[in-house]
């Protein structure tokens, strides 16, 4: 081989040698995965148990007036919404204010009187002092001015009567909600047993859930319950448990367990279907990781990636583990990893054993 070859050979093997180290430092950074981790928690345990249920309103009320007549005044019609307190309808009232401008009449008369009699007895008993009067007339005079006394009480009271009567024909709304129904027409003549208007409070609704009886010692007042409804997409409604009813349905073995509702905006009606889950405590706590961590196999295995540190990098390896409750997007660790260990969340399909990663989140 002579000169020139000996050089053009001598490239050449630099070329080829350059490109392997190239096509190994390619492969070995390709054997390095980029994968996100989180820690692995001591939490307290909930068991989350799914139901289904339906709202409904703590006051639905049928409104109907104290006398008959007829109406006069039909301020509200169903769907508006009304505050405790607002006067919805009224009846003619007419006859009532003539009664009870009788009544405050016939008060005043008997005020008369009961200030006359005892003008009488004060000049009687003077009289009497000065023996000029006989004693039995002036106790006659002072029973009369007890009498008298009863007379105006008597009268009061008519008078308080016929006023309550006169505001009783103008029916206020006993709590705020919305009109859900509306049963008779400006100018018609209604009784007693007329259903003018449905009210239905609408602010605050209750949530009646059918449990299982075996939950019957875990579920107590202030459990937390979360809720959604089809009307709401995407949004988790917080609420507690108010009541929890001791009487079970013997056929189907549940006990009704009841949440207060907040519903300030009206965005949820009585009678919606809910789908709740009632959050349960368990009074324990175990290592808990995310449900993405976990990958279980055909043949039973449930296994976790398990980051640590060598060297200079992290490496993984398959630990077999034991799996307990669901909640809350996590998973109970009963036996297998120890809280402050770091495991595989993303990109744990195709790791190996003993295999470098690259930390992306």
């Amino acid at each position: 081989m002579n000169v020139r070859q000996t050089r053009r050979f001598g490239r050449l093997l630099a070329t080829i040698t350059s490109a392997t180290l190239l096509l190994l430092s390619g492969l070995a950074a390709a054997q390095v995965a980029p994968v996100e981790l989180a820690p692995v928690e001591r939490r307290a345990i909930v068991e989350t148990l799914r139901l289904s249920g339906s709202l409904t309103s703590p006051y639905t009320s049928s409104l109907s007036p104290d006398f008959e007549g007829r109406l006069v005044s039909l301020n509200v019609d169903a769907g508006d919404r009304v505050k405790q307190g607002d006067i919805l309808f009224k009846l003619d009232d007419e006859l009532a204010r003539l009664e009870l401008a009788q009544a405050i009449a016939a008060e005043h008369e008997a005020e008369a009187d009961l200030t006359e009699a005892k003008r009488r007895v004060v000049e009687v008993r003077k009289l009497v002092s000065e023996k000029t009067f006989p004693e039995s007339e002036a106790r006659s005079l002072e029973a009369l001015v007890t009498r008298n006394q009863a007379i105006l009480e008597r009268r009061r009271a008519e008078r308080a009567y016929a006023a309550a009567t006169l505001e009783r024909h103008a029916l206020k709304a006993p709590f705020s909600g919305v009109i859900a129904e509306r049963g008779a027409d400006l100018g018609e003549r209604v009784d007693t047993d007329s259903r003018v208007l449905l009210l239905v409070a609408i602010d605050r609704l209750q949530l009646d859930l059918r449990v299982p009886q075996q939950y019957f010692q875990r579920v107590n007042v202030g459990t937390e319950v979360n809720l959604t409804v089809d009307a709401l997409p995407g949004q988790t409604i917080a609420a507690r448990v108010s009541q929890v009813v001791p009487v079970s349905d013997p056929d189907a073995r549940t006990f009704l367990v009841r949440a207060q509702v907040k519903n300030p905006a009206a965005r949820l009606t009585p009678g919606m279907s809910v789908r709740a889950v009632v959050r349960i405590g368990t009074d324990r706590q175990a290592e808990v990781v995310p449900r993405d961590a976990l990958i279980r196999y055909p043949d039973g295995r449930t296994v976790v990636w398990v980051a640590s540190v060598e060297g200079d990098s992290y490496v993984v390896k398959e630990r077999q583990v034991k799996t307990g409750l669901t909640f809350d997007g996590s998973i109970e660790i009963v036996e297998g990893l120890t809280a402050g260990e770091r495991v595989v969340i993303r990109g744990n399909e195709a790791l190996r054993q003993g295999q470098q990663v690259r930390i992306t989140g």
